[in-house]
């Protein structure tokens, strides 16, 4: 059955149909295909169904953070922050784009939006630097795979609302990994340096810059504490930390940096309807499609088919990672991510995994995909922002999917990477 939706999902996706449509056109011919027409009239439901839960609000709300943050001039205090922190050190630029991405996942959550963000100061600016091109968007591309992981993260939403998992447990249980996946750039960027001889930002390294920059982004900086603190201290949900998040921000780009002009609120808030439509019309479309797979009892038939094969919880998670990154490279994200968590998590709870320890493995495993080609959306973006041909971002974008996927594994066999903070902090 499984099969089967999947053969028409992509022969409707290349047949040129938008991807909700898609979704919708999958979902209406496996109904027909198992001969239950009388639940055609569920399909209304469960698409509106798929997008009611209230922890999605904080979607819309995370987007408008970084969207106000880029017309509000935060983002480029930031880089100035980055670039006085590691921009001494041989390949400077390079340190300061996984800084930068490092930081503004702490406030948007979205690869996408890191990628654009990022990539359009920092990838012409390695290139005047005299970077390699295909390098320099890759790093960018690569370093934006951080943004779904340190919280807050709109895929951790998604997954918490599915599985009814805390999200705020989600989000802390991203920190270390999200750092580790951060610190692991780090160390392909050191070693890369030296290969390719790339030179160094600034002469030497100045308390005195250090300061003033840190001073200059203090604001920005002070956002994701708003977000994780509230969350963690127990003050706000993930949705009301989003929009007291949103409002700090406002208030900071109309009275600290006074750069967020009226046209640019009217920018942010048309590219927030704009992007969490796309992201909400796609739930409703693939909750239909989990909920047929879920009546259908695909994941309780998957269920012997996995276990023949993977006897202990981390070679349950090592089969279902390869399955999804398979799956991962020719389907859109959010659409993967909505689609294959109704199937594996009740896969995972049968082998005893933590669901909070799922979370972030299917989350990162989502995430990759995000640059795996044809289909990884951050390609796409990097490749637009940063002018650089998208048949050399194909080419050379395998090394940073490769040390993603070691990360994958050091989360997989080392489960305490995901589940010591949350532990220790009562969860």
């Amino acid at each position: 059955m499984a099969l089967v939706l999947l053969c028409i999902f992509f022969v409707t996706l290349a047949a040129g149909l938008p991807l909700f449509a898609a979704m919708l056109s999958t979902a209406f011919s496996g109904i027909v295909y198992i001969g239950k027409l009388g639940q055609l009239r569920i399909m209304i439901q469960q698409f509106y169904g798929g997008m009611e839960p209230f922890s999605l609000l904080a979607i819309p709300y995370f987007i408008l953070v970084g969207e106000l943050m880029s017309h509000s001039g935060l983002t480029t205090r930031l880089l100035r922050f980055s670039e006085a922190l590691v921009g001494h050190l041989k390949g400077g630029l390079g340190y300061v784009t996984v800084v930068a991405s490092i930081i503004f996942a702490g406030v948007n959550g979205s690869a996408a939006a890191d990628a654009s963000a990022v990539g359009s100061i920092m990838i012409p600016a390695m290139k005047k630097g005299g970077y390699p091109d295909s390098y320099a968007a890759g790093l960018t591309a690569g370093s934006s795979l951080i943004g779904p992981i340190i919280p807050p993260s709109i895929f951790m939403i998604l997954f918490g609302a599915m599985t009814k998992t805390n999200v705020g447990a989600l989000f802390i249980a991203g920190v270390v990994p999200g750092l580790l996946l951060g610190l692991a750039f780090i160390i392909m960027h050191r070693i890369s340096a030296s290969r390719l001889g790339l030179p160094v930002v600034n002469a030497k390294f100045s308390f005195k810059e250090l300061f003033v920059s840190a001073g200059g982004a203090a604001a920005a900086l002070f956002a994701p504490g708003i977000i994780v603190g509230g969350i963690l201290f127990g003050f706000m949900t993930p949705t009301e930390s989003g929009a007291v998040a949103s409002g700090y921000v406002l208030l900071m780009g109309l009275l600290w940096t006074r750069q967020l002009s009226f046209k640019g609120i009217v920018q942010s808030i048309s590219s927030t309807v704009r992007l969490s439509s796309v992201i909400f019309i796609v739930i409703g479309a693939a909750t239909i499609v989990g909920w047929i797979l879920s009546s259908e009892r695909m994941p309780q038939q998957l269920a012997p088919l996995v276990m023949q094969y993977a006897s202990t919880p981390s070679t349950v998670l090592l089969l279902i990672s390869i399955v999804i990154f398979a799956i991962g490279m020719f389907m859109e994200e959010i659409a993967a991510l909505v689609l294959l968590t109704p199937v594996f998590s009740p896969l995972a709870a049968q082998a005893g995994i933590d669901p909070l320890h799922f979370g972030i493995v299917m989350t990162l495993n989502i995430t990759i995909a995000l640059i795996t080609p044809p289909m990884g959306a951050c390609v796409y973006i990097v490749s637009s922002v940063g002018n650089v041909p998208l048949e050399k971002m194909f080419k050379h974008i395998w090394p940073f999917v490769v040390v993603a996927l070691i990360c994958q594994l050091l989360l997989i066999f080392v489960p305490e990477l995901s589940l010591w903070l949350p532990r220790r902090l009562g969860y």
